[in-house]
């Protein structure tokens, strides 16, 4: 869970650019409080999704609705754009990226109970 809402904190950009994707990530306290916007202690799918929607248009630069290779560059590498583009036309949707990230969301969510803690 920490290392997919690590994720997310690299693609809006408000820490160190992304490590290396099998790198352990870790995150503070004051991190996992910036997505608990209910500060109930756990991340759910509306609260993980709102930030995701906000990531899309942060790094959506020139607000065209797509994100290009160069707008992801410093969160994605080559592989995980490909992965999200699901059409494969070498422009990621907003749709694409929500379906991508809140697909990891699920799979982060081993208690499936629709919370990350």
């Amino acid at each position: 869970m920490r290392k997919l809402v690590l994720l997310g904190l690299l693609v809006v950009g408000q820490i160190a650019p992304v490590l290396a994707q099998q790198q352990a990530a870790t995150m503070n306290q004051g991190q996992m409080n910036a997505l608990d916007r209910n500060k109930d202690g756990a991340i759910d799918r509306s609260e993980y999704q709102a930030f995701m929607t906000t990531a899309f248009a942060n790094l959506d630069k020139n607000k065209d609705g797509s994100l290009s290779p160069e707008e992801t560059k410093q969160a994605l590498n080559a592989q995980q754009f490909a992965a999200t583009d699901a059409n494969s036309d070498g422009k990621i949707t907003q749709a694409e990226f929500l379906d991508r990230v809140m697909a990891d969301f699920k799979t982060a969510d081993r208690s499936g109970d629709g919370n990350l803690k």
